[in-house]
């Protein structure tokens, strides 16, 4: 079974989730990927990764990632957020993170964990071999 992570960056952050997918980029290929609109397409272009895009953030792309977790296709979620910028959707995030909490999904929202979360898919991996 392909474990199934979502993507999502702030306008801020989105060169971090860049940089950061190119530190796991081996980890991610192994992966199904989906993003929101702009992150999505950053990552696919500066790495070559397939990437399932959804709407942008504020357009509702989180809403479209929200709801697949919902119905648990989602296995991990990494959305590196702006804590210092409002959003103006800030609903739509919050309604985000509150459904991983619900359904027992991994989601990281800083730069550490999402690395923690990626090291351990990277070791779970590397066990299959």
């Amino acid at each position: 079974m392909t474990t199934r992570v979502a993507l999502i960056a702030h306008d801020h952050k989105k060169d971090d989730i860049v940089r950061l997918a190119g530190e796991y980029v081996d980890t991610l290929a192994r992966c199904e990927l989906i993003a929101t609109g702009t992150t999505g397409s950053r990552i696919a272009d500066a790495h070559g990764l397939k990437v399932e895009r959804m709407l942008s953030g504020p357009n509702g792309g989180d809403l479209q990632i929200g709801a697949q977790l919902a119905e648990g296709r989602v296995d991990v979620v990494i959305f590196l957020r702006d804590p210092m910028t409002p959003q103006p959707h800030e609903p739509d995030i919050n309604a985000l993170v509150r459904a991983c909490d619900v359904h027992n999904v991994p989601c990281a929202t800083n730069i550490s964990t999402a690395r923690m979360i990626l090291d351990d898919l990277t070791l779970r991996f590397s066990q299959q071999i």
